[in-house]
């Protein structure tokens, strides 16, 4: 069963990023939106771990979140609107948010 896994909290707070990574599913995606985007910050721990898994990690970012923090994305992640977001909530078979 396919899982969107949304994460809204800073990487450098917390571990719910690392905790999501070592239970993602081979079918499953993230969504980043929040402080969550700030672990695409270039030279970080946290992006480096996001882009050693770029052959097998669906990524999406939301874009408004990005664009507000000046995070600018890999090309490996996908960005996102707020429609697009809901669409990718419809897609997966289920939302997990990491609270």
């Amino acid at each position: 069963m396919a899982t969107l896994h949304v994460l809204s909290h800073s990487p450098f707070t917390d571990a719910r990023l690392s905790s999501c990574l070592r239970v993602l599913g081979s079918q499953d995606a993230i969504l980043l939106c929040g402080d969550a985007t700030y672990a695409l910050h270039a030279d970080t721990a946290t992006a480096e771990a996001l882009s050693a898994r770029t052959g097998s990690l669906k990524l999406f970012v939301l874009d408004e979140d990005a664009t507000a923090r000046d995070i600018a994305l890999p090309d490996w992640a996908e960005s996102v609107d707020y429609a697009g977001f809901v669409a990718l909530s419809v897609h997966y078979d289920k939302v997990n948010t990491w609270l």
